[in-house]
């Protein structure tokens, strides 16, 4: 595999890791964040957390450690809700939220952030990294996972979103038809040759996802799990030094 489609936007190397800090409360949330130090300097923080308490208040305690946060709720409801959710959630400094639904409901949150001064970036779920053909196949879709992935990521980048959220296998696609402008995400990166079996069925290793065009990669498990987090997040940081 070649270079041709790596990323050339203008991110810092280090923030191109973001770290899904999934974890059961904020005391456990803020321990890890402390254990992690500089080897981490963007956090995904998903519905685990928002249902325990306290989610607004590590947003606010992250941001004042100079750390970038990636709010993933995965805003689903009519466009209006989803619209003024949106809204309340832009003053606290986040820099991307998710967004699941058609096209009216992106349409509505990326209106809500140019209502709130446009810094919040909405990226657009495509297909769940949890997902493979036969449970697209279930929920009726008569398509290959890459067919509908750049179907919706095409609507996403028509409508405003910053991006998408989408899994390593598809991104060389997504960045061959729709070029660099698109913010392309990745979860379910598992950056060990013996991966262990799991809830994510499409997923990619450090490398291969950054050189199919994935501007920033998402991981959890292989980090939080690991003997020694913080080495495991150095060693995937010196992963991505190299190609950047």
């Amino acid at each position: 595999m070649t270079s041709k489609l790596l990323s050339s936007k203008p991110i810092p190397a280090r923030e191109r890791l973001i770290f899904a800090l999934d974890v059961p409360n904020t005391y456990i949330a803020r321990e890890l964040v402390e254990t992690l130090g500089d080897a981490v300097c963007f956090y995904k923080i998903g519905l685990e957390l928002f249902m325990a308490g306290g989610y607004f208040e590590l947003i606010e305690w992250l941001r004042a450690k100079n750390k970038k946060v990636f709010v993933d709720l995965k805003f689903f409801d009519v466009p209006e809700t989803v619209r003024s959710a949106v809204r309340q959630l832009a003053p606290y400094g986040a820099t991307f939220t998710t967004v699941h639904g058609n096209d009216a409901i992106l349409r509505a949150a990326v209106d809500a952030t140019h209502e709130s001064g446009g810094e919040l970036g909405i990226l657009a779920v495509t297909a769940l990294t949890s997902l493979d053909q036969a449970d697209l196949d279930d929920l009726g879709f008569a398509c290959d996972p890459k067919t509908l992935v750049l179907s919706r990521a095409r609507r996403a980048l028509a409508i405003g979103c910053r991006g998408v959220i989408s899994s390593g296998l598809e991104a060389a696609e997504l960045r061959e038809n729709l070029g660099e402008k698109l913010l392309i995400i990745t979860p379910g990166i598992r950056p060990v040759l013996n991966r262990p079996a799991d809830d994510q069925k499409r997923t990619l290793d450090v490398e291969d996802a950054f050189l199919n065009g994935a501007d920033y990669i998402v991981v959890g498990r292989p980090i939080r799990q690991a003997p020694d987090p913080r080495a495991a997040a150095a060693a995937i940081q010196e992963r991505i030094s190299r190609l950047f």
